[in-house]
């Protein structure tokens, strides 16, 4: 069966990663991987149901896929992630043009689905939780992502119920991988070019499969010598266990950029929230990781305009960002998700929330400005992961995770090279590479 398979992947990483084991499954049976929508075969959309209208968007893309086919034979159209498992059989309804319905823990099923589809003709929904089966699977399947950077998906699910989360509901309760399955794939990945892996996880600090935890995994890793850097993401200020905290004091590889989600400053909000931390817990943990190294930065997430959120909590969260200097923050309006406990709640006017919001992202630009700035004539350490568009420069990360482009060659893809940074903007560094090895980094 020679037939192009078109992917397109929204939201967060693990969706990335989930795409790129989709594609290694199907490849098995005759699929290849096409850039243009109008070659495909096969369509298939793996969608994210965390942002507002996420639903929309499906339908949005499918009225493109229509037009496009217009005059054509239809391709088989699969839709897959978590808004598939949130909405399943009433997407099949709504939309007579997708044939197969795929969740975020039925992975394993997609070439057997693909072929029972093909031959009964019938449309197929696949959602059921069953991530132990998925990943063993997937664990006989090379992870062919070549990329310098890698993404390894280590844990599933979550147990928190935030309220206002679906995470629960599409992807299901925690599940770890085993520890040995995890290293192999992070081998495999670092024998065929990958130089740092991301560990990821819905609540990826919640690793732990027969006492192993994610400061284990760590550890272990860094063991690879390929493997320059290590980082994880997405993490719960609950779950910053003292194994993981005591790993910073330790490791050689792991990047001193802590991702910790904290959605509000405000105790009331976390509580009505149910985040199961305070501001207290969220700071002691900060100050103790700064301690050890005062080179660790914070990065975070927040929820602006959740329900019952007054001037004074909003001032919390304000206060907050001025104390840690987050240096890199993701910031959204609240917005309710279907199934989740705060979908019915009072909203706050949308002119406030839109207030506040600027407020909250002007000083959480600012920080990056300040951050950036900082490091104006200084040599940083940077992994290069590819070519400009144009082939003219090399665009490679801080250890901050920081996009910096530079003079570099094709051949510095996969090393970590010295870099002088002369300018930045909010986002990117800019700089030129040092030969003297004797020049002190930053």
């Amino acid at each position: 069966m020679n037939q192009k398979i078109f992917i397109k992947t929204f939201g967060c990483q693990m969706n990335e990663y989930d795409s790129n084991r989709i594609y290694d499954s199907v490849k098995k049976i005759g699929y290849e991987k096409t850039e243009k929508y109008e070659e495909a075969n096969c369509y298939l959309l793996n969608t994210c149901h965390i942002r507002d209208k996420a639903k929309e968007k499906v339908y949005s893309e499918i009225g493109r896929v229509k037009k496009i086919f217009r005059s054509k034979k239809k391709p088989l159209v699969i839709i897959a992630g978590c808004v598939a498992q949130a909405e399943n059989q009433e997407m099949l309804k709504r939309e007579p043009y997708i044939d197969l319905v795929i969740g975020p823990q039925a992975y394993h099923k997609i070439n057997d689905t693909i072929f029972n589809y093909i031959k009964k003709n019938k449309k197929i929904e696949e959602t059921e939780f069953d991530a132990v089966s998925k990943f063993k699977y997937l664990s006989k399947i090379k992870n062919e992502a070549g990329k310098v950077s890698s993404f390894l998906t280590i844990q599933e699910g979550c147990d928190k119920f935030c309220n206002f989360c679906v995470v629960p509901y599409t992807r299901g309760p925690e599940y770890s991988r085993p520890l040995n399955q995890i290293l192999d794939e992070a081998k495999y990945l670092a024998d065929n070019g990958a130089r740092e892996i991301v560990l990821l996880g819905q609540n990826v600090n919640a690793y732990d499969n027969e006492g192993y935890r994610l400061s284990d995994l760590i550890l272990n890793i860094e063991k690879i010598s390929e493997i320059k850097r290590v980082r994880y993401t997405t993490s719960h200020p609950k779950d910053m266990t003292q194994d993981l905290i005591e790993v910073y004091k330790t490791s050689k590889k792991l990047m001193p950029l802590v991702h910790l989600p904290v959605q509000s400053g405000s105790n009331k909000i976390l509580n009505s929230m149910n985040r199961k931390h305070t501001i207290e817990e969220y700071l002691n943990t900060f100050d103790i990781l700064k301690e050890i190294n005062p080179k660790i930065e914070f990065s975070s997430d927040f929820i602006i305009g959740y329900p019952g959120e007054e001037d004074k909590d909003f001032k919390d969260t304000f206060n907050l960002i001025e104390r840690v200097k987050f240096i890199n923050s993701y910031s959204f309006i609240f917005s309710p998700r279907p199934g989740t406990v705060a979908e019915n709640l009072d909203l706050i006017e949308k002119k406030i929330c839109i207030e506040r919001l600027e407020k909250i992202q002007n000083i959480l630009f600012e920080n990056q400005i300040r951050m950036n700035n900082s490091l104006k004539g200084k040599i940083i350490d940077v992994l290069v992961e590819n070519l400009t568009y144009d082939k003219s420069k090399a665009f490679g990360r801080s250890e901050y995770m920081t996009s910096v482009i530079f003079n570099g060659k094709k051949n510095d893809i996969g090393k970590i090279v010295q870099v002088r940074i002369k300018d930045s903007n909010r986002n990117t560094l800019f700089g030129e590479v040092i030969t003297n090895s004797d020049q002190k980094v930053a």
